[in-house]
């Protein structure tokens, strides 16, 4: 699978094209701002692009999806929480599939109720739910501080160290990382009990 990872707008937001590498097949995630370089790349690719799919619904993470989904012809992914129009709900253990590509949908809420991350062997797309050493605000509506310390600690900290970690902001020193290296140096990984979190946070 090959990574376009995207960064656009004023509040550095990352939009990732996803492509499979056998077919023309391919998804985006978080369509937000400077659309005409993601179409450019599309169109430049002859890609097929299958689904439109949001991390959550902020609008900074669903800008683009009507001019996207026009563009593209493609069905537009919300996990079922979502209070946005979309065409296709989703929850944790669902698959998502583009050519022989494949990711799994994990429910991560905390930064939001509709919040979901993406994963697949290899890698993870994390949305606002985590970023490279800090992790999604919780004072906006539907969020909550302690759920995404759950999260985190009972869903993200299982998964395999080797997974690379890719954000939905460009918020850290590096625009990737790794799920070992988080739990190395993110505040929330390291936390040992909700009620530390909860102190500091």
């Amino acid at each position: 699978m090959k990574i376009n990872q995207i960064e656009v707008g004023s509040m550095q937001n990352f939009t990732y094209l996803l492509v499979d590498d056998t077919s023309d097949h391919s998804i985006i995630i978080d369509p937000s701002w400077n659309l005409e370089n993601l179409k450019e790349l599309i169109t430049q690719q002859n890609l097929k692009v299958k689904y439109i799919v949001n991390t959550h619904h902020h609008f900074d993470h669903v800008l683009g999806n009507e001019i996207m989904s026009k563009f593209t012809k493609a069905e537009i992914i919300q996990h079922k929480n979502s209070p946005l129009r979309h065409d296709i709900s989703v929850d944790s253990c669902d698959k998502i599939k583009f050519g022989a590509c494949e990711l799994t949908v994990i429910h991560t809420p905390g930064h939001s109720q509709d919040s979901i991350c993406l994963i697949n062997d290899q890698c993870i797309f994390s949305g606002d739910t985590v970023f490279v050493g800090a992790f999604g605000r919780t004072d906006l509506p539907g969020g909550d501080a302690g759920q995404l310390y759950d999260t985190v600690s009972k869903i993200l900290s299982k998964l395999k160290n080797e997974l690379v970690l890719y954000p939905g902001h460009n918020y850290g020193p590096t625009t990737k990382s790794t799920i070992q290296n988080e739990k190395k140096t993110n505040f929330i990984f390291l936390c040992k009990n909700k009620q530390d979190f909860l102190k500091y946070y």
